[in-house]
């Protein structure tokens, strides 16, 4: 049983992050492993709550309670064992996950910081990987079925592990050169270094998931090809199509980029180092697309925009803006518009931010201003308010309120419109709906027999254990529509939401 004084004797700690001038001079990772005292210690805090709400907060359905326990009492096999349980990769939710069941707490309704579920999570990965590696689940006897997983981001590779390890035949299909999806070329190396990817990935193999790179489905191998070869197939290419700003004057200008560009680009050269081999960070048709010694402006707020904060400061960025449509959250949880355990609105600061550039509240781009070469060199920015009428967002910029910040380089981390209008589609026979995603049946088919979607292809762009738990829940779907013996977990539903106050 927890302790139930715990959160009353240690405070709410997490280990010191690398110095900012050493960490911006490299791409390692922010945070250096916790020492084991640390983390015993905070998975002390964590109290015999009586309901852990946390469960809801987590859409994995992980047994947070036990394993913190576990790691309190030095169980350390035990917690390892109790995580894998209801999550294929915690090395990489215990990285990337903003941990929505942190915010759902118990201790946060008391006005206590919330437990360090998120860092315990990712130093008991860790403790697998060191206390004898990820070692690969004996497969039963195949079934003499076969799937095809089209994408191999998290929502792709959890279905994969699942099914495989259920004995079916899994082939996953990737267009990039590299797996891992979003993972791989689109989360930074200072947030997740490749070697945790490549670490799963050999699991995965091991358990006789077959890899196909460079596989673009319905360009290179047909719908028809892939539904002749497998018996069922998982579209889990999930929600790349980029908000873009088109009626802003100057859209068109030379410099302005979809963020995530930005950041493909980037990580693409750090792995080509990593490999000994010189390269630029250039878009596909070689446009140069890299910070150094630039204005850099990030329009955008989330996840996405700090990410590229970071690489420019590593890229050497002159200066750095990031602009924020929004007024500056609250510090403290609003409990009359968030109440307890729902996701707050409040300021999040990320490493990235104590590295460097200032952020802009409450303001929106008028123009991106010419330098009379078709090259952006400055945005027009004034300040807005912002109302919700009838749904819609009704943006009005303040008279006299304009100004211009200097910018060689624009990065739109406006969010995403959804799953990308690809040939497969039509392909499958399957439609994107009014939010740019694919719609499933209950039962996660996606409107043609056989055919099956998950991650953010379905939910749009999401969360990453969002897109682990409908892996999980869509390979439960695919083993059941192919008679195979038994259950696998489902964690979730498609029609699923995260905790929200009604």
């Amino acid at each position: 049983m927890p302790d139930p004084n715990g959160f009353l004797r240690y405070d709410r700690r997490l280990p010191a992050r690398r110095p900012v001038p050493v960490r911006i001079m490299d791409w390692r990772e922010v945070y250096p492993p916790a020492g084991e005292e640390l983390i015993r210690e905070q998975a002390t805090r964590c109290m015999d709550c009586g309901i852990p709400f946390c469960h809801d907060g987590c859409p994995l359905g992980n047994r947070i309670p036990d394993w913190n326990d576990l790691v309190r009492t030095g169980g350390w096999d035990s917690a390892v064992e109790s995580l894998h349980a209801t999550n294929n990769f915690p090395e990489f939710t215990g990285r990337l996950c903003p941990a929505p069941c942190e915010a759902a707490c118990v201790l946060g309704l008391g006005g206590q910081q919330p437990v360090t579920i998120k860092q315990v999570e990712v130093e008991i990965a860790d403790a697998a990987v060191a206390r004898g590696g990820l070692r690969p689940q004996p497969v039963p006897a195949p079934t003499g079925k076969s799937v095809a997983v089209v994408g191999s981001g998290p929502a792709g590779l959890a279905a994969a592990q699942q099914l495989a390890r259920a004995g079916h035949a899994v082939t996953v299909y990737e267009r990039d050169d590299a797996l891992g999806g979003l993972l791989r070329y689109g989360i930074p190396d200072f947030k997740l270094e490749k070697r945790h990817i490549d670490r799963r990935l050999a699991q995965l193999a091991a358990e006789g998931v077959r890899f196909r790179t460079g596989v673009n489905v319905g360009v290179d191998v047909t719908a028809e090809e892939l539904r002749a070869e497998h018996d069922a197939v998982l579209l889990a290419c999930g929600a790349l199509q980029g908000r873009d700003t088109p009626e802003t004057p100057g859209r068109a200008l030379r410099g302005v980029h979809q963020a995530m560009a930005h950041l493909v680009a980037a990580n693409r050269v750090v792995a080509a180092a990593g490999e000994g081999r010189p390269a630029l960070a250039t878009l596909p048709d070689g446009t140069p697309i890299d910070a150094a010694g630039k204005h850099v402006v990030i329009i955008g707020g989330g996840d996405t925009a700090a990410d590229c904060l970071g690489v420019a400061h590593r890229q050497g960025a002159a200066g750095v803006h990031q602009l924020d449509l929004y007024p500056e959250p609250p510090a403290d949880r609003d409990a009359a518009r968030d109440p307890w355990p729902t996701w707050p609105w409040v300021l999040r600061s990320y490493p990235a931010h104590e590295e460097g550039g200032e952020r802009v509240f409450a303001v929106a781009v008028q123009e991106f201003v010419d330098d009379g070469t078709g090259q952006v060199r400055a945005v027009r920015i004034a300040e807005v308010t912002v109302e919700k009428v009838d749904g819609r967002r009704i943006v009005t910029a303040l008279p006299g309120s304009e100004r211009e910040i200097p910018a060689d380089l624009v990065l739109l981390a406006i969010g995403f419109e959804g799953t990308e209008d690809q040939p497969l589609l039509a392909q499958f026979g399957v439609d994107r709906n009014g939010r740019g995603a694919v719609d499933a049946r209950p039962d996660w088919q996606a409107g043609a027999d056989g055919v099956f979607v998950a991650g953010d292809m379905h939910r749009g762009a999401s969360l990453i254990v969002w897109a682990i738990a409908e892996g999980r829940a869509a390979a439960a779907a695919i083993h059941a529509y192919l008679g195979g013996v038994g259950t696998l977990p489902a964690p979730v539903d498609p029609a699923r939401q995260p905790l929200a106050a009604r």
